[in-house]
């Protein structure tokens, strides 16, 4: 950790910033997409696909080419949904992280560096449904500089920045398929309150679960 800085947000990190959530987020393609496989109504439509088409055709070939296809419009109907999100995340609050995190009460946005160059992000806000809580948002570590303890150090602190304004915990959303960040998240103390599939029609097709996680400052303070 000796060349790691974690500092404020400033406007001149704006780009560096935006691309490493932009490079966070499309890595989950790949592990999204094998989720979406892995579901029964997924496999029972392919499975439909090809016997019929085998019945039908009495060839190999058509179904072959027919589930290929299926299967190459379903990684485009996840491609297109983590674009959209990434797009609305740029239009709002990465649009002008100042104002949004740093001049808003209890609201703030961090910058991990390495040797002069940001490599993580995080940010904290109040939490929409909990008045008590923040919410931590936005945590990302380029891949090339992961291992390293810098989403530890984030995570330390957004907790911190929490507790310094009296809040009683910190709530976090991340994906069903964020496996290394759900590890992350349980070492550091944080506790899997709910689970629920994304509301939006291509949620609910690829079945894409998101988890939400809190972590208890008051209860980790007494056991310090």
């Amino acid at each position: 950790m000796a060349n790691i800085q974690i500092r404020k947000y400033r406007d001149e990190d704006s780009e560096a910033v935006r691309d490493t959530y932009t490079m966070g987020m499309s890595e989950h393609v790949p592990s999204s997409f094998m989720h979406m496989l892995k579901q029964p109504p997924t496999q029972m439509v392919l499975m439909c696909i090809f016997c019929a088409l085998i019945t039908s055709s009495k060839s190999f070939l058509l179904p072959i080419l027919a589930v290929t296809l299926v299967l190459a419009g379903a990684r485009q109907l996840v491609v297109h949904v983590f674009n959209r999100h990434i797009d609305t995340s740029l239009s709002n609050d990465l649009k002008n992280i100042s104002e949004t995190y740093l001049k808003q009460k209890d609201s703030c946005f961090w910058v991990a560096e390495f040797d002069g160059v940001v490599v993580g992000t995080a940010a904290c806000l109040p939490a929409e449904n909990a008045p008590a809580c923040l919410e931590l948002k936005r945590m990302s570590v380029r891949r090339t500089h992961r291992r390293m303890g810098i989403a530890k150090a984030l995570c330390r602190t957004v907790a911190e920045f929490t507790r310094e304004r009296g809040f009683a915990a910190v709530l976090l959303v991340t994906s069903v398929v964020a496996t290394d960040a759900q590890k992350l998240y349980e070492d550091m103390g944080y506790k899997k309150i709910r689970q629920f599939v994304i509301p939006e029609l291509a949620g609910k097709i690829m079945n894409f679960t998101l988890i939400e996680y809190r972590l208890d400052l008051q209860r980790e303070g007494k056991s310090e």
